[in-house]
């Protein structure tokens, strides 16, 4: 394995990292407007707090994607057209989460009911099925020699990929819930601190059987112990951290801590993949690794020059809309007319 075959399996862990860090509040938050406000007014409350910033944060994944295409064709090829029904669900959610920004912002408050539900439920469908894509993939597919993958629904759909659908998705909920709590204010700052102190004792429970599930699912104990298990511990460190910090009112260290956790869980993940990037419950001779699912040396050096040209514009850029937009939503008072 090449220095460079190492530098872009670490860059696409980071891109994800990246990628559930920022969009996993955006999710969190497209659930809250059907879970959490009580009326419209407090639905474009929530609503505006990542109205500039929610489609600049999915480049993260269209880079992720586009990255893995360009430096792990390979990889590119058996992933895509093996979860291609489970991928088609994401880009489902993604597509009707972004037209409901458009579409609840035009219409009148009578009609905005409709673009209300589309935004929660494509704000739901994504996480939920990249928890199961991630998860069903780290227990090992049905891969043969030439990188196909023959799977059938238990192979998707199992106890463990569900577990993993759902703690993804209870993590982006309660992201977005201490987001909203940073940029907002009035009874939809209030009530998201009083769901998400109630959520995390949840979220507890979903933690001790994620893992307890990956033990007896993955291999990820028996070839790395140590790490799998100070990278879990650290997930549940940055779990209580937020807990303790949203029970204090420390709104920024909350957001910060679940967002990290998001991360964490994207390290875990890539690590315990490590040295592979698919993994085949036929043999481990069938396992796709990373020195065979890379493009060639050429490549791999004119992307990391561009990628190193590139990435400093895109960081400042994001950071400077976040700047820009780092105002509270101040809540707006339902009108009463007499």
């Amino acid at each position: 394995m090449s220095s460079l075959q190492l530098l872009w399996f670490v860059l696409i862990g980071v891109l994800f990292s990246g990628f559930f860090f920022l969009e996993g509040f955006d999710f969190g938050v497209g659930m809250s407007v059907q879970t959490l406000a009580h009326n419209e007014d407090e639905k474009d409350q929530i609503v505006s707090t990542i109205g500039p910033v929610w489609d600049g944060n999915e480049v993260w994944l269209l880079t992720a994607g586009g990255a893995m295409f360009a430096s792990f064709p390979y990889w590119y090829a058996s992933l895509f057209s093996g979860y291609y029904l489970i991928l088609f669900i994401i880009l489902f959610g993604l597509i009707i989460r972004g037209v409901s920004f458009e579409f609840r912002h035009r219409m009148p408050i009578e009609k905005k009911g409709t673009w209300n539900w589309t935004l929660s439920i494509g704000s739901f469908l994504v996480p939920f099925f990249f928890g199961v894509l991630f998860i069903s993939m780290i227990q090992g597919m049905p891969i043969d020699a030439d990188g196909n993958m023959t799977a059938t629904f238990g192979n998707y759909i199992n106890p463990f990929s569900l577990v993993g659908g759902v703690a993804l998705t209870l993590l982006c909920y309660l992201h977005g819930l201490n987001y909203i709590s940073l940029k907002t204010t009035g009874p939809v700052r209030d009530r998201a601190k009083n769901y998400a102190q109630l959520l995390y004792w949840v979220l507890y429970v979903g933690l001790v059987v994620f893992a307890v599930m990956m033990y007896f699912y993955t291999d990820f104990f028996d070839n790395k112990f140590f790490l799998t298990f100070g990278l879990l511990a650290l997930i549940v460190l940055l779990t209580v951290v937020a807990n303790v910090s949203v029970f204090k009112k420390k709104e920024m260290l909350a957001f910060l801590a679940s967002g990290l956790t998001l991360v964490v869980l994207v390290v875990l993940l890539f690590t315990g993949l490590f040295p592979r990037v698919l993994i085949s419950s036929n043999g481990s001779e069938f396992d796709l690794l990373i020195k065979n699912a890379s493009s060639s040396p050429y490549t791999l050096k004119v992307m990391s020059y561009l990628s190193l040209t590139l990435l400093p514009f895109v960081l400042a850029y994001t950071g400077w809309a976040y700047y820009v937009f780092r105002k509270r939503i101040s809540h707006k008072p339902t009108e009463v007319h007499g």
